[in-house]
């Protein structure tokens, strides 16, 4: 079975993890793929200006497999060289791949979103939860470590203390309190949360491709440049932003008072 489902909605994508039998478990062997494959199609499509990630039935993403971690067998298989090139061929692509996706992510996290799966929603770059929501990394408690980058994405969203606080305890956390500590964006009852996901894709949507990509470029890159360097990388990529077309048709469409109307040139 394909993980992703991926429909269209105009210039919006929408993918849906769909293993709800597994509690959308990950990652299975070809899961990297899955998620190169999706992400390298967005970043070659520039029709493509917003993407919604949730998950099918009660659960975002319940993580690892737990019966396939006892059986040592799939990505836990053979000797710890063969497990280590594993997670960097498997686990590595799905993080990698969705840290370099280049339209805006949100996450409409539908319910529990555990170890990777919480990850997972870390890197997207707005995340609305259900109610119903529930996030946690219980790593230790499987008496593992997080092996999919989360110990450096989940300092930067929420804070050294609250991330320690999160992996040391290996708690969950409700939606509440995950919007009070900046996980999320905010919290809706369950069965608004796509309305409420869409409305927001819309929004991001509207504005000019181009210039939408260089704009998410600028926030990832800014968490690891120094003030200098990223005057230098704003400088460069608003030249070309003032050359196109969009701009053009965005100053007009605000002087002239109506809703710009962006190509994408």
């Amino acid at each position: 079975m394909t993980l992703i489902r991926r429909d269209r909605r105009d210039t919006i994508e929408i993918w849906t993890l769909d293993r709800p039998d597994r509690l959308n478990a990950l990652p299975d062997l070809e899961d990297g793929e899955a998620f190169a494959a999706a992400c390298e199609a967005v970043n070659a499509d520039a029709g493509v200006r917003c993407v919604v990630l949730t998950g099918a039935g009660r659960a975002f993403s319940a993580g690892g497999d737990l019966k396939a971690m006892k059986d040592r067998r799939d990505l836990f298989a053979g000797s710890g060289t063969e497990i280590r090139e594993r997670y960097r061929r498997v686990v590595h692509r799905i993080v990698r791949s969705l840290y370099g996706l280049e339209v805006p992510l949100i996450a409409a996290v539908n319910g529990p979103a555990m170890g990777l799966g919480c990850d997972i929603a870390g890197l997207a770059d707005i995340r609305i939860a259900s109610e119903t929501a529930s996030f946690g990394v219980p790593f230790l408690k499987l008496g593992i470590i997080p092996g999919d980058g989360g110990s450096w994405l989940l300092p930067r969203n929420i804070g050294y203390a609250r991330a320690a606080e999160m992996l040391f305890t290996a708690r969950s956390i409700d939606a509440s309190t995950a919007a009070d500590w900046g996980l999320v964006n905010r919290v809706v009852p369950a069965d608004r949360l796509m309305d409420e996901a869409l409305a927001t894709a819309d929004q991001v949507a509207a504005h000019g491709p181009q210039a939408l990509r260089m704009a998410k470029t600028l926030l990832r890159q800014g968490r690891d440049m120094n003030f200098d360097q990223m005057l230098e990388m704003s400088a460069a990529l608003q030249a070309l932003a003032h050359l196109t077309d969009d701009h053009l048709e965005g100053v007009t469409a605000v002087l002239e008072k109506r809703p710009a109307a962006f190509t994408g040139r």
